[in-house]
């Protein structure tokens, strides 16, 4: 699996998550294994693994950088997307932030709109130049 395949991967269990924020990450990945729509891969289970364990810090982050947005006005496409980056970006040394705003940009395309994308690439650019 490539890197781009396994962070889509962990939008996806990332996204599922904000439906079920009761729920623990562990069972969420073991439902998609059994429905057959996740694929065993390190860099997946240790990225969501990371982002739920400083989804708090993840969101204040967010919330500080976010100008004119409140976080549960934000699309939970875009919030899984943003959330994903800044785990890499805050928390995954061996990625540079560049690549991280770049997929992050990526998946917004995919999932969202463009405005989304626009949205997702101007907070984490915020965020990595207030670093």
């Amino acid at each position: 699996m490539t890197r781009r395949e396994a962070r889509e991967q962990a939008f996806v269990l990332l996204f599922e998550k904000s439906f079920n924020p009761q729920t623990q990450i562990d069972d969420l990945i073991e439902l998609a294994k059994e429905f057959s729509v996740y694929e065993e891969d390190e860099y997946t289970t240790a990225v969501v693994h990371k982002a739920c364990e400083n989804m708090q810090a993840i969101d204040e982050h967010i919330s500080s950088h976010a100008r004119g947005w409140k976080i549960n006005r934000i699309p939970k496409v875009s919030l899984a997307v943003i959330r994903l980056a800044l785990t890499e970006i805050l928390y995954l040394d061996d990625i540079p932030s560049g690549v991280s705003i770049n997929e992050a940009v990526e998946l917004a395309k995919k999932y969202a709109s463009p405005e989304d994308a626009s949205f997702v690439n101007g907070l984490l650019g915020t965020v990595v130049r207030t670093q």
